[in-house]
């Protein structure tokens, strides 16, 4: 059976944000769209979902995710600090494809951060997926919605083709771009590490991170 696909439009808003919120809380996945790919979306402090996503990905349990939130305060909920340079980050790239690497809070389940006690963080620039953020409150995986090993989505109607009977629903905002990942920056060493190159280059980076090495393990 194929999941539901809503498509966001100002006067059905308001429902797709009520249903997707009873979804969430029930261990349902989504499929959002971002600045990127279409992300698979779940509530990341609930085992039962994260088995599903993993399942569904075909994912290692031990390689983290990266969570969306709505606006950098929103990343407290999840981060035991936030150092400076994060907050410089945040302020030049957010939203955007920036994901930021932090110390997680210990509650956050071994499936989010694959152990490592750290956290991916990053705002999306969509409109449809931040108002979902934002009217939720909490925050949402935001690992790409695809299978291990295949192409990311850029479509609902590619996420529904490859992942639509282990999904509930998907919110289709249109394309997204496409194109190179989210950059990811590990801001839990000094210096600061470039992990995985993405949509922000590192020449950009290095305007807010002079001290910016290269390398790392990604949370996608």
């Amino acid at each position: 059976m194929m999941c539901r696909i809503w498509t966001w439009q100002p006067e059905t808003q308001e429902s797709v944000v009520q249903e997707a919120g009873k979804l969430l809380l029930a261990d349902g996945l989504l499929a959002v769209p971002t600045e990127t790919f279409y992300a698979l979306a779940c509530h990341p402090f609930r085992l039962g979902a994260l088995r599903r996503l993993f399942a569904l990905k075909g994912r290692p349990p031990d390689k983290p995710i990266l969570l969306l939130v709505a606006d950098p305060q929103g990343v407290r909920q999840v981060a035991r600090e936030v150092p400076e340079p994060a907050l410089r980050l945040m302020a030049r790239f957010w939203p955007g494809p920036v994901t930021v690497i932090l110390p997680a809070r210990p509650q956050l389940p071994d499936l989010i951060t694959g152990g490592t006690g750290t956290v991916g963080v990053r705002q999306p620039r969509q409109r449809a997926t931040l108002a979902l953020l934002a009217a939720l409150g909490f925050p949402l995986t935001g690992t790409s919605a695809n299978r291990a090993g295949e192409a990311p989505a850029c479509t609902a109607q590619e996420v529904a083709q490859a992942l639509g009977s282990g999904l509930d629903a998907i919110l289709d905002d249109g394309p997204c771009p496409g194109g190179l990942p989210s950059t990811v920056v590990d801001l839990t060493t000094r210096p600061p590490r470039l992990v995985r190159p993405g949509a922000v280059s590192p020449e950009e980076l290095a305007e807010v991170l002079p001290d910016l090495a290269a390398t790392g393990v990604a949370h996608g």
